[in-house]
């Protein structure tokens, strides 16, 4: 009898195992998953640069569409209410749209993590087309109405989708250099958005700013889904939790309606009002409350915890809740301070929006490169807080305003890449298009929060006889004194959003990024 033969013989509770080897046991997972949700054996083939720069270029437009037409309705209004000969519900064309999107988001995320990126995206951007045309050919008010809500559904669910894709293209090393170019995106559009509505109603129709959509969705989805079929795979079938998805966009809708209609078609103390805030939370304890009773909940709670998700969530809410909070204020100051027509206003905003592009691609790159990446963040939102703070001691000339603005964009800018690579590489594979709709319904209300703060900061101030939705008639009635008092409120209030952003980043895990320390130039 061999040496080999005598151990087998042993019981196998008297066999003691090395300290090394049982720890390394005690870690393996004990799920079991079905066949069918198994990775594939053979890994797959590595996307050539080329194929990665053709699902970069079709992505962007996708996230172009959608992000301009959140702006590109707007100067179009009047002509609209003028055709259809309805003025007073002008303003459901642009809330339908956010409604839709906004609480679809974490919904076609977490779509994405069962059924997969491929039909996720291609639903949404057929909702996207069908919403559009139908928009285009609408006879009346009503159907326009129902028609953005369509075109809002599918809106929501490219910006979660497209960011997932790219998590599974790009390591995460080198994701944040991508997340720099979505970031510029977004601004073009929030640019050439009213713009374009403004050229298309005055010499064209204005239903062009519908037909339009129709053939840049058509080319990104003939760009995009020949390539789909090379992307990695990582979604898990399983059962999908529609009751905790209808929990969750219910209480969505309802924040949503309380943030667009307080403070202007209700009084924020009105029965209505706090009816409705009852309701949200109601809805928001029953999702929470199925949420931890579910066996497969459609945004698991332990999810958003942790050392890394809820602080990368907070500090890149709170940066676009800024950027956005004084994007749609600032003209009002413009206008009444320096005495600037409306389209000077609009090009006074290009410095905000065009440099927070300039700091998300400087974090990015240096995503790429440095081992310590949440130095830049850091560094940015505090410099920015700083220069919020600028903001709100002194007064400066038009040229030294924009000036500290610009520097306050260049900081506020690092947060995105940081806050959002981060997130993603904190999370299990299957689970990225979940936590990145729940990231970007999460910033849609900071968003909403944002603007109503800040009206409510300066209704607070100026007197609430004020229209600040009217930059005319009585807005120019205003004294310049009493608008720079009340823009310092406004001004604080965003740096105290930035120093809420730094705080989060500071606590967040840093957590090693995975990929090359270089990134791989695309092909030219």
């Amino acid at each position: 009898m061999n040496m080999h033969e005598r151990q087998g013989r042993e019981p196998a509770d008297q066999t003691i195992l090395p300290d090394d080897i049982g720890g390394e046991l005690s870690r393996i997972t004990t799920e079991v998953i079905e066949v069918s949700d198994a990775p594939p054996i053979a890994p797959p083939a590595p996307l050539t640069p080329d194929e990665v720069r053709t699902i970069l270029m079709s992505l962007l437009l996708t996230m172009f569409l959608a992000a301009l037409d959140q702006t590109i309705v707007a100067t179009a209004l009047p002509t609209i209410g003028r055709q259809f000969n309805d003025v007073s519900n002008l303003s459901w064309v642009i809330t339908a749209y956010l409604l839709a999107s906004t609480a679809v988001a974490p919904v076609f995320g977490t779509l994405s993590d069962i059924y997969g990126r491929r039909v996720m995206i291609t639903v949404s951007l057929a909702l996207f087309t069908v919403g559009s045309i139908l928009c285009a050919a609408a006879p009346n008010m009503p159907v326009l109405i129902v028609a953005r809500g369509l075109q809002g559904l599918g809106g929501g669910g490219i910006m979660p989708v497209v960011q997932t894709v790219i998590s599974d293209v790009v390591s995460p090393r080198e994701r944040g250099r991508y997340q720099a170019y979505f970031s510029g995106v977004w601004m073009a559009a929030g640019l050439m958005g009213p713009v374009l509505g403004g050229v298309f109603a005055e010499h064209l129709h204005w239903s062009m700013i519908f037909w339009i959509n129709v053939p840049l969705a058509v080319g990104a989805l003939f760009l995009l889904l020949p390539k789909m079929g090379k992307i990695p795979v990582f979604h898990r079938r399983r059962k999908v939790d529609w009751i905790g998805g209808v929990l969750l966009m219910a209480s969505a809708v309802v924040v949503m309606l309380v943030l667009t209609w307080g403070g202007n078609r209700y009084a924020w103390l009105s029965p209505a009002i706090m009816a409705m805030i009852g309701a949200s939370v109601a809805l928001a304890l029953a999702f929470v409350w199925h949420a931890r009773n579910a066996e497969e909940p459609f945004l698991p709670l332990p999810l958003l915890g942790g050392t890394v998700v809820p602080y990368a969530m907070v500090a890149g809410a709170c940066a676009l809740g800024a950027i956005t909070g004084l994007t749609v204020h600032l003209p009002l100051y413009y206008e009444v301070v320096y005495h600037l027509t409306a389209s000077e206003a609009g090009l006074a905003l290009i410095p905000l929006a065009a440099i927070s592009t300039c700091g998300a691609a400087i974090a990015g790159r240096t995503m790429a490169r440095a081992k310590h990446y949440k130095r830049v963040a850091i560094a940015g939102t505090s410099a920015a807080t700083v220069f919020g703070i600028v903001l709100t001691m002194t007064t400066l000339p038009l040229w030294g305003l924009l000036i500290v603005l610009s520097l306050f964009a260049l900081g506020l800018g690092t947060t995105f890449p940081v806050s959002v690579v981060s997130l993603q590489n904190s999370v299990a594979r299957p689970q990225i298009g979940t936590v990145t709709g729940a990231m970007n319904f999460f910033r849609a209300l900071m968003s909403s929060f944002t603007v109503a703060a800040f009206s409510a900061i300066l209704l607070m101030a100026l007197g609430a006889g004020i229209s600040l939705g009217e930059h005319r008639g009585p807005a120019n009635a205003i004294p310049i004194a009493d608008m720079i008092t009340a823009f310092r409120y406004v001004f604080g209030a965003a740096a105290a959003l930035l120093a809420t952003a730094a705080l989060c980043i500071i606590a967040m895990e840093e957590r090693p990024l995975a990929g090359p320390s270089t990134p791989v130039e695309m092909a030219e």
